[in-house]
């Protein structure tokens, strides 16, 4: 085996250098290998985080304050969510009582902040707002509210007027039932702690019609 190593010398140095060589390359390969993977790992995170939405962009339901009056069974403040609806609202108020007029109110029209719904009853008079939306829906910045009828409203309604309890809500249905009906929303000034004052802020939200 000697004389045979010692022969073919050469040969042996050769196949010695081209062993070595591949084992350099394939460690070389290796660690080329494990470089790459190193570079996309955080690559492929960072990313990941990028298409992540920031606190900043994400926004909660903006809350909104809606004010609920008339011919509802529970009228009060209530809390609501944009893109609500006035029949959500109502839903929440209970519902209409048995006197409500819903032929005055658009239900599907969308609630707004600081929007006052008002539910007329039947009978009652109704102003129409802007693009056919009844009067009984409106907003506190301008628009025109349903008139409380004098001689149909009852003890609930009235109290929905500025300045009017249930101790004047009473006095002006006994005045009604003693004298008749209103001849002019003057004849409110008749009522025992309606004054002038009193009246000059309800004249514009009243009729005897």
């Amino acid at each position: 085996m000697k004389d045979w190593i010692i022969e073919h010398k050469k040969y042996v140095m050769i196949a010695a250098v081209i062993a070595f060589a591949a084992i350099f390359y394939f460690l070389e390969e290796s660690k080329s290998s494990v470089s790459n993977l190193e570079n996309i790992v955080p690559q492929s995170i960072t990313e990941e985080k990028e298409t992540e939405l920031s606190p900043e962009q994400i926004t909660e339901p903006q809350s909104i304050i809606v004010d609920v009056k008339g011919q509802v069974k529970m009228p009060g403040v209530y809390s609501s969510a944009e893109g609500e609806r006035v029949i959500d609202v109502i839903n929440r108020a209970g519902g209409l009582t048995e006197n409500g007029d819903e032929s005055q109110v658009n239900f599907a029209e969308h609630v707004q902040d600081a929007m006052v719904i008002y539910i007329p009853a039947k009978g009652e008079e109704g102003i129409a707002g802007d693009g056919g939306t009844a009067g009984s829906v409106m907003n506190t910045g301008g628009d025109k509210q349903a008139k409380i009828n004098l001689n149909k409203a009852d003890e609930n309604e009235l109290q929905n007027l500025p300045g009017i309890g249930p101790s004047k809500a009473a006095a002006i249905l006994e005045y009604r039932e003693t004298n008749g009906v209103f001849k002019s929303v003057e004849d409110l000034k008749n009522i025992s702690g309606i004054g002038d004052k009193t009246f000059e802020k309800l004249k514009d939200l009243i009729t005897v019609k």
